[in-house]
C-alpha cells in the first residue's frame, strides 16, 4: 500500500488469498475472476500485485482484466519509483538496465504469443528482442565504465588519507538522516553527490548546528529518497572519512533487478567500513525480513559491517530488546552461502539521531572497524621534516608531536598505507638523531 501511494496510486479495493501459487494467474482462478469484477466495478486504472509475476502470469491476468487495466507487480512498481528518484548519469543507466532486464522476458512472452497466432509476426518480434538484448549489453558496458571510474576515485581518496564509510539499509530505515547528522559540513563541491554524475546536492547546515536539527530530521519518509550515491566529509573518532549514502533496499525485487544497481551497491561492498542501518521501531517480523533483504543485496564486503539499530527513541527497553533479538535471529540463520557478508558483521549499535543517543558508541565502533596502523618516527627537525609533517597533518595521521632540542618525535595513526607513506617521507626528510 505504501509503495502504491508513493507511486501516486489511490487504492480503491483489495483482493487477498492464501494458497499455493497458481501457474496461470498466481491467484486461483476464482479469486482472479473476483479481481476482474472488482477492477471493472471500480473502473481501475491498474491492478498492483504484491509480489513477482512471471511473464505468462502477467499476460494471463491482463487478458482476464477489463481492457485498459494495467497489471503492475511489485518489481515493476519499484522501478516506477526508481524512475522518479533517478537524478544522475549512473542512476539513469542503472535504472535503464533494470527496466530492460525486467522487460526482456515479458517481450519474449509477447512475441511467442503473437507468433502462435500469426507466424508472420515472428521476424518482427525477434528483431525487437534482439534490440533489447543489444541495449542491455550497451547499458552493461556503460556501467562497467562508471564502476571503473568510481573504483579509481576511491583509490584517489584513500591516497589522500580518507577512510571510506558507506551506509546501507532498507528504505526509510534512517540512513540519510544519520548521514546528515554525521557529516562535518555542507556538501563539498569536490566530494558532494558524485560530482561527475550530477550537480552538487543542495547545501545542508553543518552537523551539530542547532539549525540543522530540522534539516537533518526532515529527510522525506518515502521509498528511494536516495537513488544516487551522495558523499560527504565526516570526522569520526578523529579519523577523516568520506561518508557515502546509498540507495535503500527493497524486499520482493528479483535478483536481476538488484544486480542492475551494482554501481551503487559497490560503494557498500568496497568501503573500509559499512554501516547497515536497521529501523529498530519495525515489528520483529518486518525487521527480520528487511534485514535479510539488505544482507542478500549486499552479498559480501571488503571491510567490516557495523549494524546500526536506528530510531531507538521510538521504542522502549522491551522494544529494543526485541529488535536486538530479531537481528541476532537473522544473523544466526544466515550461512556463508546465503550471505557471505554475515561473516563481516560486528555487534549492533543502538542509535537515535533525534536525541543523539548512541552516536558516540557508533563513532567508537567505526573507529575500531577501520583499518589502522601506528608508528613513531624520531628525526632531526628542519624544513624538509616540517614539510613531511605538514603532509601528514593534511591526511590526519598525526597523533602527537614531541620536540626535543633539534629533534622531533612524531606519533602516527591512521590508514596503514598513509601511515607508511608518512613514515617514509619523515625518515627521508630528516636524519635519525
Amino acid at each position: 500500500r505504501e509503495l502504491a501511494a508513493a507511486a501516486g496510486y489511490a487504492v480503491v479495493g483489495e483482493v487477498t488469498q492464501r494458497r499455493r501459487e497458481d501457474p496461470t494467474y498466481d491467484l486461483g482462478r476464482g479469486k482472479a475472476e473476483e479481481l476482474m469484477r472488482l477492477a471493472a466495478d471500480a473502473d481501475a486504472e491498474a491492478v498492483i500485485y504484491d509480489g513477482s509475476l512471471s511473464p505468462g502470469q502477467t499476460f494471463s491476468l491482463g487478458d482476464l482484466l477489463p481492457t485498459g487495466t494495467a497489471v503492475v507487480d511489485r518489481p515493476r512498481l519499484a522501478l516506477e519509483l526508481f524512475a522518479d528518484a533517478a537524478d544522475s548519469r549512473a542512476a539513469d543507466r542503472q535504472l535503464e538496465l533494470a527496466r530492460l532486464r525486467y522487460e526482456l522476458p515479458r517481450l519474449r512472452e509477447a512475441v511467442a504469443r503473437d507468433a502462435s497466432e500469426d507466424v508472420r509476426l515472428r521476424p518482427e518480434g525477434d528483431s525487437r528482442v534482439l534490440d533489447v538484448e543489444k541495449r542491455i549489453e550497451s547499458a552493461e558496458r556503460a556501467l562497467d565504465e562508471i564502476a571503473d571510474d568510481r573504483a579509481a576515485r576511491r583509490a584517489e581518496r584513500r591516497d589522500a588519507g580518507f577512510d571510506l564509510i558507506a551506509l546501507a539499509g532498507y528504505t526509510n530505515a534512517g540512513k540519510s538522516t544519520l548521514a546528515r547528522r554525521l557529516a562535518d559540513e555542507v556538501d563539498d563541491p569536490d566530494f558532494g553527490a558524485e560530482a561527475s554524475d550530477r550537480p552538487a546536492a543542495c547545501a545542508d547546515t553543518a552537523a551539530g548546528d542547532p539549525a540543522d536539527d530540522a534539516g537533518a530530521l526532515a529527510v522525506a519518509d518515502r521509498p528511494f529518497e536516495t537513488l544516487s550515491t551522495t558523499t560527504r566529509r565526516a570526522t569520526v573518532a578523529g579519523r577523516r572519512t568520506l561518508l557515502t549514502d546509498t540507495v535503500g533496499f527493497l524486499d520482493g525485487l528479483p535478483h536481476e533487478a538488484v544486480r542492475s544497481f551494482r554501481a551503487t551497491i559497490d560503494a557498500v561492498r568496497a568501503a573500509d567500513c559499512a554501516l547497515l542501518v536497521v529501523d529498530a521501531s519495525d515489528d520483529p517480523a518486518a525487521l527480520r525480513r528487511k534485514l535479510s533483504a539488505s544482507l542478500s543485496a549486499i552479498e559480501a564486503t571488503d571491510g567490516p559491517v557495523v549494524p546500526v539499530l536506528s530510531k531507538v527513541d521510538e521504542v522502549d527497553a522491551d522494544g529494543l530488546a526485541s529488535a536486538v533479538e530479531a537481528y541476532e535471529t537473522v544473523v544466526a540463520e544466515l550461512g556463508p552461502r546465503d550471505a557471505p557478508v554475515a561473516d563481516a558483521l560486528r555487534s549492533p549499535v543502538p542509535v537515535s539521531v533525534r536525541d543523539e543517543s548512541g552516536l558516540g558508541d557508533l563513532a567508537d565502533a567505526v573507529a575500531d572497524a577501520l583499518p589502522t596502523a601506528t608508528a613513531t618516527v624520531e628525526v632531526q627537525n628542519g624544513g624538509d621534516a616540517q614539510a613531511a609533517l605538514s603532509w601528514a597533518y593534511d591526511r590526519a595521521v598525526v597523533a602527537g608531536v614531541e620536540y626535543g632540542g633539534e629533534t622531533m618525535a612524531v606519533d602516527l595513526a591512521g590508514r596503514p598505507d598513509v601511515v607508511a607513506e608518512a613514515e617514509r617521507r619523515l625518515r627521508g626528510a630528516g636524519s635519525p638523531p
